[in-house]
């Protein structure tokens, strides 16, 4: 067992756990958050992405001792309601949403995305999103909200 302090979403956090366990357990089990989730613990799914210093990762998989002093920001940590990310208002006027389990992983790595290339082709969007899973098959309505939201950042 190890302590470590973990700056998520802007709030600093102790941990006491493996060095080895992954980022999701101790963002869902220790610190408390309801998202990201789990969805298939490989890395292959997308559900538990966040950012590591503005970088797209999958907390699943993200060993406690690699995070070190990033900052790291959860989809809850990306916007507030009353000032929310543009990907979080594009989802919403494009009702892109069913389920919502797999959203962390499309917005947080779309929105990794929009913060290097303000105004990506359909190409780079399907690209930075492959990969990602999405069960409830709303995947025309994700690239209409990438592309909505990067037009609000104009």
């Amino acid at each position: 067992m190890a302590k470590f302090t973990l700056n998520v979403n802007g709030k600093t956090h102790s941990v006491d756990a493996d060095p080895d366990m992954p980022l999701l357990y101790a963002l869902r089990n220790d610190i408390g958050l309801n998202n990201p989730h789990f969805g298939c613990g490989l890395a292959q799914c997308g559900a538990c992405t966040v950012h590591l210093d503005g970088q797209p990762v999958r907390s699943c998989v993200t060993p406690l001792s690699s995070v070190g002093g990033a900052k790291v920001v959860t989809i809850t940590g990306l916007g507030t309601p009353d000032k929310p990310h543009p990907l979080q208002t594009a989802y919403v006027q494009e009702q892109v949403t069913q389920c919502g389990y797999c959203a962390s992983g499309w917005v947080m790595t779309a929105a990794a995305l929009l913060a290097t290339n303000k105004k990506p082709s359909d190409a780079e969007i399907k690209s930075a999103l492959e990969g990602l899973k999405c069960r409830c098959g709303t995947h025309m309505g994700i690239m209409r909200a990438v592309k909505r939201a990067a037009e609000m950042m104009d």
